[in-house]
């Protein structure tokens, strides 16, 4: 059996490819056809780590991803995973991946099917809370589904908005809420455990990407930018794992792919939530784009 490195999944994924497989995945999980559990947290308190199992099945392929955070991790990056594909008609092994790309990538094509679908069609001013790896996989993400004439960048690490914000040739903003007010798009990529993003800062119709607080005790967003429109991947993962939503009682108001198939939002508040938590359909909708295409690349 074979073991993809990072380098080969990078050859063989791509965004054009990652956005519309994730977009599927999501409708697919919201109808019942993708069996996901919730997924299974160890702690490692004594490392400050977390060790998580996330398993999946899609019809013929079943998948689990093993990830891990370690959040005080500074020459490693904090977030490290393997994937492994089963056939899920025989319980064959097919073939292990290096997840760390895929948990990046997906991560970020999520939030791009997210904003593809429930931001305005004329959003024009993105801010970016986050200067690392998800910043910077949701900016090329987001671009392919929004064409922004103003992206704010702000970071709690001046020096780390600097670099990225000249490398991308972004607007650095001294403090969250003058990256907030009037954005069309916020994206919150940067880890946090107390609210970060306020509701008195946000514009009328504007999308908020939650993406950088997962866990039932950690919180990004304040309960005034909880009265909204709340779309999350999975009301149970949401309901186990969202801090944001369980501090607040927020009340999930549907599923990505239940929107996209058709499920309208009520409009009960003025700007709209995606609460993401990332899921286990996603990273299996990853992995077979890399599978299926490195086994057509050696077998002809």
């Amino acid at each position: 059996m074979e073991f993809l490195p990072e380098e080969t999944v990078r050859s063989l994924l791509t965004y054009e490819d990652l956005i519309p497989a994730v977009e599927r995945a999501l409708v697919d999980l919201s109808a019942g056809k993708i069996q996901q559990p919730v997924r299974g947290i160890l702690w490692v308190p004594q490392h400050n780590g977390v060790f998580a199992q996330m398993p999946a099945v899609d019809g013929e392929l079943m998948g689990v991803k093993l990830v891990t955070f370690y959040e005080s991790n500074r020459t490693l990056p904090t977030h490290q995973a393997t994937i492994q594909l089963f056939s899920a008609t025989t319980g064959e092994p097919l073939v292990a991946m290096d997840g760390r790309l895929i948990t990046e990538m997906r991560t970020a094509a999520v939030s791009a099917v997210a904003t593809r679908c429930l931001a305005r069609d004329d959003a024009r001013a993105l801010a970016i809370l986050g200067s690392g790896v998800q910043a910077r996989s949701h900016l090329e993400a987001l671009r392919r589904v929004r064409s922004f004439q103003q992206i704010r960048v702000w970071s709690r690490s001046p020096e780390n908005a600097r670099r990225f914000a000249d490398e991308f040739r972004l607007a650095t903003m001294p403090s969250a809420e003058a990256a907030v007010r009037g954005a069309d798009v916020v994206v919150s990529v940067t880890a946090t455990h107390d609210p970060l993003v306020r509701g008195a800062w946000l514009a009328d119709q504007a999308l908020v990407c939650a993406v950088g607080a997962v866990g039932p005790h950690k919180r990004e967003l304040d309960d005034a930018a909880l009265a909204a429109d709340i779309v999350v991947e999975s009301r149970e993962a949401a309901g186990k794992e969202s801090g944001d939503l369980i501090g607040a009682g927020a009340t999930v108001t549907a599923e990505l792919g239940e929107v996209l198939a058709g499920a309208a939002l009520p409009g009960r508040g003025r700007w709209t939530i995606f609460k993401s938590l990332g899921v286990a359909a996603e990273d299996l909708a990853a992995a077979k784009i890399v599978w299926y295409r490195w086994r057509k690349k050696w077998d002809g």
